[in-house]
């Protein structure tokens, strides 16, 4: 049995606060799925000891939590946890977070709208992206084939976009036929199709320390263990890489190569090279995140270009260049793992939208995609050249120059408490990003993640000054 979950129980005062710290650690246990129905939970005389309290503060709790029917007690064997499964507690899995540094409540926070200053925000403003194409693309669709409109699309996805996604990444070294792009409804989702294709709850997967916050709780999810490995401005620290592969024996490995989130950094070609070498003497495949590499200017090396998509899978969308309304992504891998996972993708989706697809493929084949992403690259430029120098003016530190997109990463000064600054913005009404919410061992405490696109508004710069 996995040892007790610490519950900071300890330092709170008087037997009953101590009681139900002891109570909430089981609670959270159950909530995360760590604890299954019928699972012995930890004695009493483990569990005093692992939080140390004394044995009748533990017995106590206990009989809170049989009470309630949370567990029951088996004589002579121990308390067993009662019922069937409960739904997933995703905020279960992690610790209690206030809404300051919650990426959960930041997400909806992002999609709902609010009002609030963003200037950590993860997707462009609205009017940076072309929606007078969109809605010219709109109306062409609606004057296509009906099938368009009325059908399933093809178990692979819509035939053309697929062709024209190959096309569009062998522009970055990576050869793919038609045939070894899956279409489905976004980014994320390919992620998470990728993840019930791979891994079994209990599996090692590293991720980018710092990493998408997203990425975090989406493996939570699938309950599989997140080691974080440290970044640099030229990629994973190798050194750290090597021993954290030899140590967990990961299924996969979970990185951007190219405007990386949330530093904005981009791999160095030699980086790229030993990070596959690592990765294939430890037989840990790859799973490269291309959502952002239509905003460089110039490519950075894809670790699926050097690997040729035998150990590398390689996904990506089009939210973060052409709209977010509209949900299509992609998946690249080797051919002989395309037909199971469209066999897998059709028993969860019975495909993907193709309405959405054949607008993708409209914008991408009228110029309207090309356009569009020369007119961010240069407005992007232009507010990161503004908001670098803006926030230095503030006192923060640029850690890394990126190459392209809108991502910065600063650090605060005299190693400030980014989640702290957080706080005392959002009643000023602005939201921040820190980067203790990017990071799966709690670092980078110091740190906060910047979208140029949103940094241009006079009231961000007072508003952060006022808290800094």
């Amino acid at each position: 049995m996995d040892a007790p979950s610490q519950v900071s129980s300890g330092s709170q005062p008087g037997s009953g606060s101590r009681t139900e710290a002891v109570a909430d650690g089981i609670r959270a246990r159950i909530a995360a799925r760590q604890l299954a129905p019928g699972s012995r939970i930890p004695s009493v005389r483990a569990f005093a000891q692992a939080m140390s309290v004394s044995k009748s503060t533990v017995v106590e709790a206990y009989e809170r939590l049989a009470a309630e029917g949370a567990i029951v007690a088996r004589p002579g064997s121990g308390f067993y946890v009662a019922g069937k499964t409960r739904p997933l507690v995703l905020k279960a899995m992690g610790p209690e977070l206030d809404r300051a540094v919650d990426p959960m409540w930041l997400s909806r926070l992002q999609q709902t709208g609010s009002g609030l200053m963003q200037p950590g925000a993860g997707l462009l403003p609205g009017d940076w992206l072309p929606d007078a194409s969109v809605r010219r693309g709109l109306r062409a669709v609606a004057r296509t084939e009906a099938a368009v409109l009325t059908q399933y699309d093809s178990p692979y996805g819509y035939g053309p976009l697929r062709a024209l996604i190959a096309l569009r990444v062998a522009e970055k070294g990576v050869q793919a036929e038609p045939d070894q792009i899956v279409l489905v409804d976004s980014a994320t989702q390919a992620l998470d199709l990728i993840c019930r294709f791979l891994l079994q709850p209990g599996d090692t997967v590293l991720v980018d320390d710092p990493c998408y916050y997203n990425f975090l709780s989406l493996l939570r999810a699938h309950r599989v263990a997140v080691v974080g490995v440290p970044m640099t401005p030229a990629g994973p620290d190798l050194a750290a890489l090597a021993t954290l592969l030899a140590e967990h024996h990961p299924r996969f490995y979970l990185t951007n190569s190219a405007l990386q989130n949330p530093t904005g950094t981009s791999l160095a070609p030699a980086t790229a090279h030993r990070v596959l070498k690592l990765c294939e003497a430890h037989d840990t495949l790859i799973v490269e995140d291309e959502i952002f590499g239509d905003l460089e200017p110039e490519p950075a090396p894809r670790l699926a270009g050097f690997d040729g998509l035998d150990r590398v899978i390689q996904i990506g969308g089009f939210s973060k260049t052409l709209t977010a309304a509209m949900r299509c992504g992609w998946i690249a891998l080797r051919p002989d793992w395309v037909e199971p996972l469209v066999d897998l993708k059709l028993s969860l989706s019975l495909g993907n939208g193709h309405v959405a697809a054949a607008l993708a493929h409209g914008l991408l084949t009228d110029g309207t995609y090309r356009r569009a992403l020369a007119e961010t690259r240069r407005r992007v430029a232009g507010a990161m050249t503004r908001a670098v120098r803006d926030l230095r003016a503030c006192g923060l530190e640029l850690w890394a120059q990126p190459r392209g997109g809108y991502f910065l990463w600063m650090r605060l000064p005299d190693g400030g408490d980014a989640a702290e600054v957080a706080r005392r913005a959002l009643p000023r009404g602005m939201v921040l990003a820190p980067g203790v919410v990017f990071s799966p061992s709690g670092g980078w405490t110091d740190f906060l993640r910047f979208n140029v696109a949103h940094c241009a508004e006079p009231r961000v710069m007072a508003t952060l000054r006022e808290v800094l």
